[in-house]
């Protein structure tokens, strides 16, 4: 899954930068938990109609992402341990 998930990253990195900018503007808005399943069906919305691939198997990846890039958002989002590398 892992090298899937780094395949479509790097095909689409206008996902990851959606996904930094809905958890910003959640973040000002006052949320201080954020679900990356919700994130994924709020820029479903915003991408263009039949693209395919944002696989919601890739949520705990981009959550882990985004917690890397940005460490201050950590709080805001319930990680799990992973069970495969």
């Amino acid at each position: 899954m892992t090298d899937q998930f780094l395949a479509f990253d790097a095909e689409h990195p206008y996902v990851y930068r959606a996904l930094e900018q809905l958890t910003a503007e959640r973040l000002a808005a006052g949320a201080t938990r954020i679900g990356l399943k919700d994130l994924f069906e709020a820029l479903r919305w915003r991408l263009p109609h039949g693209m395919r691939g944002l696989n919601n198997n890739y949520t705990a990846l981009y959550a882990r992402k985004l917690i890397a890039d940005h460490p201050h958002w950590a709080g805001a989002f319930k990680l799990r341990r992973r069970r495969t590398p």
